[in-house]
């Protein structure tokens, strides 16, 4: 089916460009954004997904305030023309590519509403490939990048109005293919060695550069994949350049040590060290503050809601957690966004900013002393 997207020099293979370029029934494309002050006071997180081969586009809203956090969810039969990103209430623009996108809810039945807009900081930064297999089966091959930026705007709910300015702003977009929606038929899977997961990331912004980190590994603590660099920041998008960024720091030696809170896989701390080619060595301590964001609120791990799941046409859902009573050790809320105070020393000099922490351990991870699938720090 010929779209308006095929009217751009854009094109990758010899087929229209709503046709995907493999078969996989789990290709996806997906925005992930998150926002907040650093009074501690909002903290929301917003996902939009496509789903080509499911037929799915799902997106989503949450936000913590004081005790709760509240989701708006939307889910529809994906469209074929790739400029439409609507799913019922709930829009995505991209105003400039790479520098400012909004993010809108209008007022529906759920009471949930948002007039969002990002505005980068920073050039949209490549994270290495993912790469998964199950026996000899890819199951996932992605591209991610990330960018730090600022929102503006206002989130309504139940008729009380968050009004949001210059929050905190990290997004990132990724594509290709990973496990998403209902699971295969036949015959389960054999998962190469031990089953589990280890997955740390930590964007943290400090005053004129962002330090990007992140860690698969695997139950012994080895990385299996692992990168850390230093992303400069700009005050204003209209400064950032096209392309890389020639001022990239990237670092050769990297590591970090988490603390656990206690019956828990939530962090408490951590310090991340790493050095630069020029024999620089950077510590950065992260102090988590508020409560989680809990990643079902935006469809990871959500038994009814999980990302390219066929709801039907159209289906809007909203739901609410009490953040003091939830289970942390619950399959479903395993994997945490934590907001963190950040301190960067290099040479005996500080500076101070403020980032998100990203966690999701499931089964054994012997440098955090997890012994079981879901057994909480000790």
């Amino acid at each position: 089916m010929i779209t308006s997207f095929d009217d751009y020099m854009i094109h990758q293979t010899a087929e229209a460009v709503s046709v995907p370029a493999q078969s996989d029934r789990n290709v996806y494309e997906r925005h992930w954004m998150s926002g907040f002050d650093h009074g501690g006071d909002i903290f929301f997180e917003v996902g939009f997904g496509l789903y080509p081969n499911r037929h799915v586009m799902d997106s989503h809203l949450s936000l913590v305030v004081g005790n709760k956090q509240y989701a708006l969810h939307c889910s529809r039969r994906a469209p074929d023309d790739r400029i439409e990103t609507e799913v019922g209430p709930m829009s995505l623009k991209i105003i400039e590519p790479m520098r400012s996108l909004q993010i809108k809810i209008e007022k529906n039945e759920h009471n949930i509403e948002c007039d969002l807009t990002f505005t980068a900081c920073s050039i949209p930064h490549q994270e290495p490939h993912n790469t998964m297999y199950d026996s000899n089966h890819l199951i996932m091959h992605n591209t991610r990048f990330t960018q730090a930026g600022k929102w503006n705007g206002t989130i309504k709910i139940d008729d009380v109005t968050y009004k949001i300015e210059d929050a905190t702003a990290l997004r990132d977009k990724s594509w290709g293919v990973r496990p998403v929606g209902e699971p295969a038929g036949g015959a389960p899977g054999l998962m190469n060695g031990e089953p589990g997961v280890y997955w740390y990331w930590s964007p943290v912004l400090l005053g004129d550069q962002w330090l990007h980190y992140g860690t698969f590994q695997d139950r012994d603590g080895n990385p299996t994949q692992e990168s850390c660099e230093l992303v400069p920041l700009y005050k204003q998008s209209s400064d950032i350049p096209k392309g890389d960024d020639p001022n990239i720091i990237d670092m050769n030696t990297m590591s970090h040590k988490l603390s656990w809170n206690k019956g828990t896989r939530l962090a408490s701390a951590c310090t991340i060290t790493c050095g630069d080619s020029e024999g620089n060595e950077y510590e950065t301590v992260l102090a988590p503050f508020g409560k989680p964001h809990y990643m079902l609120g935006i469809g990871y791990n959500h038994p009814e809601w999980g990302h390219g799941f066929w709801k039907g046409e159209l289906l809007i859902g909203r739901e609410e957690f009490d953040l003091d009573t939830i289970d942390p050790l619950d399959y479903a809320h395993i994997h945490t966004h934590q907001r963190v105070k950040a301190t960067l020393t290099v040479d005996g000099k500080a500076k101070s900013g403020f980032g998100l922490l990203e966690t999701i351990v499931i089964g054994r991870h012997a440098p955090s002393g997890f012994k079981e699938f879901f057994d909480g720090a000790e």
